[in-house]
This record gives structure tokens, C-alpha cells and sequence, in this order.
């Protein structure tokens, strides 16, 4: 018998851990995470990260995965899920999967596309002509070397023109051109739900208040202390997470505290303006109200 899994996808700040919280007061679950930030060890006050006391309330899983220092792929976040969520089916729970990494949820639901593993060398290569030339004269590049990908990605989304380049670069080919999924073959049956809030503007006043909690509650000590602990760099997925990227620069001299805050706030109002729109693409998702009525 096939088991059944849930996942609960919306943007960031919009109540998704609350509510995953609140349903697990009634139904044993457990919950895996869906966020590519939460899987490096010491990212917790920027990242949202559970609490000890939310921890020990409802199981969590695929947090703290690695250190900053390292790198944690699509690919492999799928192969962790599924293990995770057959253990889970295992132990009689009802497995949640929570977040808003969307792209976390496409390759688990459509599968992985056919792309080459990332090259550490050709990354710090390509890193070093952004830090010379820019991430717009890179965006120039491939928009010559591949149109589709450069129409897609934003001139400044610094993560995604690396990747791009750097497939172009190992393979020779467009990016655009090697993105035919693979199967997804999940081992278990699928659900999923959406919270979509219906005031864009109330989400944004969340996001601004959020971050000024984040900093008080020491989200500046931590990077620091991040700094201190492993070999960082700005370009590490884990620094370049929203939040962390712009209290890296901060912490750097580049700029100041309010300009830290004003551009963190922008940034992830720009992450669920994303966020939503990779949602409105998934067409099997339902509305987050019929979540709990899946149980009875």
C-alpha cells in the first residue's frame, strides 16, 4: 500500500510554521523542511530556524544538515526528502513538508533536470570576473551564449547566472537546452497545499517586522560569530541567502546598518513576489484551509 504525504508551500512570512505547528496539535506528524537556508547548521536566527521548544513539540527533519561552508543541492535535498518521508510513513506518522523553496518542490514533484554537478573552480572563476566586470556584464554573457536562460533569469540574480554559465561553461551547451525533467518516480503518493495571503500588503508589513526581530534577536552576532567559526565567503550559498548577504556586506564596510535593513527588507519582499509567482505555476496545489480537513 502506497503511503500518503503533505506538503504545505507559500511564501516567506506568510504563517506557514504556525499553522504546521497548530495541525500538529492534532494529528501526528511529522515535519520535513523545505528550505534551502535552514540546511546549514548555525543559520538560525536570519533563517527562521524551529526553536528547541517547537523542536521538541513536533519532530523536524533536514534541518541543520551541513555546515555553512559546504554547498547542498536540489538534487540531493530530493534524495533526503524521499528517505525521510518513507521513514516517517514507516513509524505510522503523517509526513508534512513545509517551506517555500519552490524549486525544492519542483524537482520533488517533476523530477531532476539533466544537468551537469557544480564545478568548484569554474564557480570561483566565474565569481571572480562578477567582482571585476559585474554580474550585469556576466547576465551580457549569456544572454549571447543562451538567450531563453538570460530572458528568465534577472539581470541581478547573481546565483542563477552562475549556474548558467558554469553548465555552458562544463558542457558546452545552453542551460536552456538540457532542462527536460527526469521521471519523478515518488514512492508514495502527494498532496499539497498552498497559503497564499490575500493582503499583499499586510505580507509586506510581516516581512519588515520580521527581519527587525531577526536583528534583535542577534542576527548580526551571529553572522559574525558564523565568520569566526568556518572560512566564509560572499559567495557561499549560505551567505548569499537573503538576510545574510546583506548583513555580510554590512559587516564588510560596504554599507551601513540602515541600508542593511532597507535592502534586506526589499530583498525578501522581491523573494515572496518570486515565491507567489512559482505558486500560481503549480496548478495541483489547494487551498492551505483544506489542509486540516485532509485528516478527518
Amino acid at each position: 500500500m502506497v503511503g500518503k504525504a503533505y506538503a504545505l508551500l507559500g511564501p516567506t512570512a506568510s504563517g506557514k510554521s504556525q499553522m504546521a505547528l497548530e495541525l500538529a496539535r492534532r494529528v501526528p506528524l511529522e515535519i520535513v523542511s523545505m528550505d534551502s537556508a535552514q540546511v546549514y547548521r548555525g543559520l538560525d536566527v536570519g533563517t527562521a530556524k524551529p526553536s528547541a521548544a517547537e523542536r521538541a513539540q513536533v519532530p523536524h527533519h533536514l534541518l541543520d544538515v551541513i555546515d555553512p561552508d559546504q554547498s547542498y543541492s536540489t538534487g540531493r535535498w530530493r534524495t533526503d526528502a524521499i528517505g525521510t518521508v518513507r521513514e516517517i510513513l514507516s513509524r505510522g506518522k503523517v509526513p508534512l513538508i513545509v517551506g517555500g523553496t519552490m524549486l525544492y518542490y519542483r524537482a520533488l514533484v517533476g523530477g531532476l533536470d539533466a544537468l551537469p554537478q557544480a564545478d568548484p573552480e569554474i564557480r570561483a572563476a566565474i565569481n571572480a570576473e562578477a567582482r571585476e566586470k559585474g554580474w550585469a556584464a556576466l547576465h551580457a554573457e549569456l544572454a549571447k551564449v543562451d538567450p531563453p536562460a538570460a530572458r528568465r533569469i534577472p539581470a541581478r540574480d547573481a546565483q542563477r547566472i552562475q549556474r548558467a554559465l558554469e553548465v555552458w561553461r562544463l558542457t558546452g551547451k545552453p542551460m536552456s537546452s538540457l532542462q527536460g525533467r527526469t521521471s519523478a518516480g515518488l514512492p508514495f503518493s502527494l498532496k499539497a497545499f498552498a497559503l497564499v495571503p490575500q493582503d499583499r500588503e499586510a505580507l509586506a508589513e510581516r516581512i519588515a517586522a520580521r527581519f527587525d526581530a531577526m536583528l534583535a534577536a542577534g542576527l548580526v552576532d551571529e553572522v559574525k560569530r558564523l565568520r569566526r567559526q568556518y572560512k566564509l565567503s560572499a559567495g557561499l550559498p549560505s551567505m548569499r541567502a537573503v538576510g545574510y548577504r546583506q548583513v555580510w556586506l554590512h559587516l564588510e564596510g560596504d554599507i551601513s546598518a540602515a541600508e542593511m535593513r532597507s535592502q534586506a527588507v526589499a530583498a525578501t519582499r522581491q523573494l515572496a513576489k518570486r515565491q507567489l509567482t512559482w505558486l500560481r505555476s503549480f496548478r495541483e496545489l489547494e487551498p492551505a484551509e483544506k489542509l486540516a480537513h485532509s485528516f478527518l
